[in-house]
């Protein structure tokens, strides 16, 4: 009989490609690590940097109290319990995007949906990761509420819909504790993870103080385990942890092990703690479900992998055809790394790639965090229906080698990534365009938003 755990946890090995080689990671690719030499060969004056249109690269930057604590604010969503399934990582996304619409909304929304109803055809015995939250929520396949799918019945039906939008989601980068807590403290809880060493309150274990309701684990195990940050103290002393950390400071995070963990299911984590802070998520946009009346996409499994060229700079175009008269209103895709800065436009009557190598930017702006954002276009741009045009996107992310994010055809997602739903292309150069499904066994990160024209 195969034993639940409550952790719930399972790490994607993303794969980056850099045109004509590969670099494995974890949970989410750190572009120094990928590794490879680029296919196209650049002319040395396309090598010079790129003026970009003017555009407001004004920092978020504010103060921050030593102490902040959602349950102070009135924005702690209830604490819920996972039971016996592997599903932390469900219930800390969605925890996480219940903060981000508190005090004004309180909602639930349903675990089991998006445990059974994502795109990536594991069962919910699998685990699972943020990663795949986050492809959920910005395909619009969830939310829906917990009403309408109770959590733990073994049922999940087919055909809701999504009760929200959501647009944005801030992934800040790997120990930023600055951008995390600005995050919290501006925006919602950002779900992170942990290596826990137990999987039940009742559990003994080496790295959890129970009267302090505080754990700290420095080794180098991987994280099994996601909770979500709500607070934080930087004065938590050190001495409170089992084994005193190097320094005081600790994040308050909500566990979903019910109130019998911790301090009624909150509990507090060492700034020390190996992988605390390392992969993170925060939903940062979420909007009524009539935002847009279209969404064109073709990557339900969203940013598993990055391509590129060996340089922080690449161009990525995805096809669409219209499936009516409408108005072209914003992009959707990743920034894969901080201080993210992009070009737009978009071709209509698209029909060869060979139109790509004329195209003029229109639109362009900087995106300080990593994530997912919805650009709203400066112009909509009409189109009639049976209409193909391209979604063309120059991008930059300083340091990066693979700056472009994918849905990529790995072994470990096996046959949940279909490439036939796609026509993407990259390029090094913005002249020498390649079909990114046939060359990199990948769909493109880019999708369209559109309202139907009434005329």
């Amino acid at each position: 009989m195969k034993k639940f755990l409550r952790r719930g946890f399972v790490i994607l090995v993303l794969t980056a490609i850099c045109a004509a080689g590969t670099g494995k990671f974890l949970q989410r690719p750190e572009n120094e690590e990928a590794r490879a030499v680029a296919k196209v060969v650049i002319p040395e004056e396309t090598r010079q940097e790129i003026r970009l249109l003017a555009m407001d690269r004004t920092k978020e930057e504010i103060t921050l109290p030593a102490v902040f604590d959602y349950r102070r604010e009135g924005r702690a969503s209830n604490v819920r319990d996972q039971s016996l399934f592997e599903t932390c990582w469900a219930f800390a996304s969605l925890t996480a995007l219940e903060t981000a619409l508190m005090p004004e909304e309180e909602l639930d929304f349903s675990r089991d949906h998006l445990s059974c109803h994502n795109s990536f055809q594991m069962s919910p015995e699998e685990g699972g990761s943020y990663i795949m939250s986050v492809a959920y929520l910005t395909a619009w396949q969830g939310p829906v509420l917990e009403k309408d799918d109770p959590y733990g019945d073994q049922i999940s039906p087919d055909g809701l819909t999504a009760v929200k939008h959501v647009q944005e989601v801030r992934m800040p980068a790997d120990k930023d504790y600055q951008a995390i807590k600005q995050t919290v403290y501006l925006y919602g809880g950002v779900e992170s993870s942990l290596y826990v060493d137990f999987s039940d309150p009742r559990e003994k274990s080496e790295f959890f103080n129970r009267e302090n309701s505080s754990y700290c684990y420095e080794g180098t195990e991987l994280p099994n385990h996601d909770v979500v940050i709500i607070g934080w103290d930087d004065a938590y002393p050190a001495e409170n942890f089992n084994m005193a950390a190097p320094g005081d400071g600790a994040f308050i995070c909500q566990n979903s092990w019910g109130t019998a963990f911790g301090d009624e299911g909150i509990f507090y984590v060492s700034y020390y703690d190996t992988n605390i802070g390392k992969y993170n998520a925060a939903f940062t946009g979420v909007e009524p479900v009539d935002n847009y009346d279209v969404l064109y996409q073709s990557d339900l499994c969203g940013w598993c992998g990055q391509v590129g060229y060996n340089t922080d700079k690449a161009s990525f175009a995805n096809i669409y055809t219209a499936s009516g008269d409408q108005k072209l209103q914003a992009f959707g895709f990743y920034a894969t790394g901080n201080d993210t800065e992009y070009r737009l436009t978009v071709k209509t009557g698209f029909t060869d790639k060979k139109e790509l190598t004329d195209i003029t930017y229109v639109q362009s702006g900087y995106l300080q965090y990593p994530g997912f954002y919805t650009i709203e276009l400066d112009t909509p741009v009409f189109v009639k229906e049976g209409e193909t045009f391209a979604a063309v996107v120059e991008i930059k992310t300083p340091g990066a080698a693979c700056p472009i994010a994918v849905e990529y055809a790995s072994d470990e997602l096996g046959k949940a990534v279909f490439l036939g739903d796609g026509e993407g292309y990259i390029s090094a150069d913005n002249r020498h365009w390649e079909r990114v499904e046939d060359e990199q066994t990948s769909n493109l990160c880019l999708k369209v938003y559109a309202d139907i024209d009434l005329g």
